[in-house]
């Protein structure tokens, strides 16, 4: 079972969101939360496989208790969505950087809410699929100059090809597709370019292709 934490200070949206969750077979809603620092102690005591988190709440926001889940080892596994209205929210980068996997919209289709819990669990989701590519624009956009490309000199010319493709939004099954290789194969290369380099997930993944100067603004292709 994949054990879900709501935190959302709308009791509505939770409410829905449980419905739509707890009628899966394999997700369960384990708590909710109604504000940061409510979400903090819950994510503490249940250790839940996902956190939707929204990202304005009182008490504490949802950036902030990010940072806390995802500073504390205990919560190594846990991994943190962000919930916004706004399909751009200014606090979505600053999330990313903090260690969230990946933000939805609140008004996002029910399958695929259920496909990014999914897919999250398996360590292969950024982002909503139908606004991925318009953050890691506006990412770049706002991002510093590249830094040296140092830090990744410890890949493979293929992991950094494949971090490339990363950076410019696409799955592993359109890295596969592109590289002419199997998803599986793809998704090895991800996975070691996130070790070696220290990446949380891909989320974290495509702001050091960007940042190190591997992937520029304009190569969205």
């Amino acid at each position: 079972m994949i054990r879900v934490l709501l935190a959302d200070d709308q009791l509505l949206v939770r409410a829905g969101f449980r419905a739509l969750l707890d009628a899966q077979g394999d997700i369960e809603v384990v708590g909710e939360a109604a504000d940061g620092r409510e979400a903090l102690g819950l994510v503490r005591e249940l250790r839940p496989d996902v956190v939707l988190m929204d990202i304005r709440m009182p008490r504490l926001d949802g950036l902030a208790a990010t940072r806390e889940i995802t500073s504390e080892q205990a919560l190594a596994t846990v991994k943190v969505v962000m919930l916004t209205t706004f399909e751009l929210d200014e606090y979505v980068f600053e999330a990313i950087r903090a260690g969230a996997c990946g933000f939805l919209v609140k008004d996002t289709e029910p399958d695929e809410l259920l496909r990014a819990v999914r897919a999250v669990v398996d360590g292969d989701a950024l982002l909503s699929p139908g606004v991925t590519r318009r953050l890691i624009a506006e990412f770049a956009a706002r991002s510093k100059e590249p830094a040296a490309d140092g830090a990744l000199a410890e890949l493979t010319e293929r992991e950094r090809e494949v971090m490339a493709l990363v950076g410019i939004g696409l799955s592993n099954d359109e890295i596969a597709r592109r590289l002419v290789v199997s998803p599986l194969t793809a998704k090895t290369h991800v996975s070691r370019a996130m070790v070696k380099l220290g990446a949380r997930d891909r989320a974290q993944l495509v702001i050091l292709a960007y940042e190190s100067g591997l992937v520029r603004p304009g190569w969205l292709g």
